[in-house]
């Protein structure tokens, strides 16, 4: 296990006066090493760098961190397998989860996202566009965490009952399981019904990016959203060239 020290560094303007601290979960010494020497640039935060998944389910547990980068490749167990412990661990809930690693079809970034992932990166990586989505992801907390209940956070349609301050989705009378991800979609959405929604602005308000990154996850998250919705997934709407639109029945 290695331990990295912290030290001051130039303030983001994304980034808060509080340090964050974040847990890099990599086996590869010069990578694990560019990860936090990335952070270290780009934002005002505490790096603990751990080599194992044992390391990052023991560290974790003694510490909260505010945010996790992990590859999947560990020895021991694997980066899914931490992901789907520290989920189920009501401390670690709702911390966002980084994964990047070398896994890089579509079916590695499904499954990663299904277990709890919040954001996936493939290997190798730009270090600016990491830099980028570990301050979204802190940002995006800083804002829920601040935010008050909205009067209109209850949505009840024919087939959909989404209760989004109690945290709450039924379909059909079932609850759903969603990930964080597919829930704050599925809020967004649902808070701008009828209007259609353009990817780039999904990546804004959803995934808190600066600037478009990636718009094939915004696909893959809605894709899964549906695939969960069953009978109400008619009501997310494909606008062919635009974005995506929830619609009333």
């Amino acid at each position: 296990m290695m331990s990295a020290e912290s030290r001051p560094s130039r303030l983001d303007r994304g980034v808060p006066a509080a340090r964050s601290h974040i847990l890099i979960v990599e086996d590869e010494p010069d990578v694990a090493s560019l990860i936090k020497h990335t952070l270290d640039r780009s934002g005002d935060v505490d790096v603990t760098v751990v080599g194992t998944g044992e390391a990052a389910l023991r560290t974790s547990n003694e510490r909260a961190p505010d945010l996790i980068i992990l590859d999947l490749n560990l020895p021991g167990f694997d980066g899914l397998e931490v992901c789907r412990i520290l989920r189920a661990r009501p401390a670690m809930a709702t911390v966002p989860i980084i994964m990047v690693t070398a896994r890089a079809t579509e079916s590695d970034r499904v499954q990663g996202l299904d277990v709890g992932a919040d954001d996936y990166i493939v290997k190798p990586f730009s270090p600016r566009e990491l830099a980028a989505r570990v301050r979204a992801a802190l940002r995006r907390v800083r804002t829920e965490a601040s935010a008050q209940p909205a009067a209109n956070d209850l949505y009840r349609g024919k087939h959909l009952v989404a209760d989004f301050d109690a945290v709450s989705v039924l379909v059909d009378d079932r609850p759903i399981q969603l990930t964080r991800r597919e829930f704050e979609l599925l809020r967004y959405l649902v808070q701008n019904r009828n209007r259609v929604l353009s990817r780039d602005r999904l990546l804004e308000r959803v995934w808190g990016y600066e600037h478009v990154v990636e718009t094939r996850s915004v696909d893959v998250h809605v894709g899964r959203l549906r695939g969960k919705l069953g009978a109400a997934a008619y009501q997310i709407e494909t606008v062919v060239g635009l974005g995506y639109r929830f619609v009333e029945q």
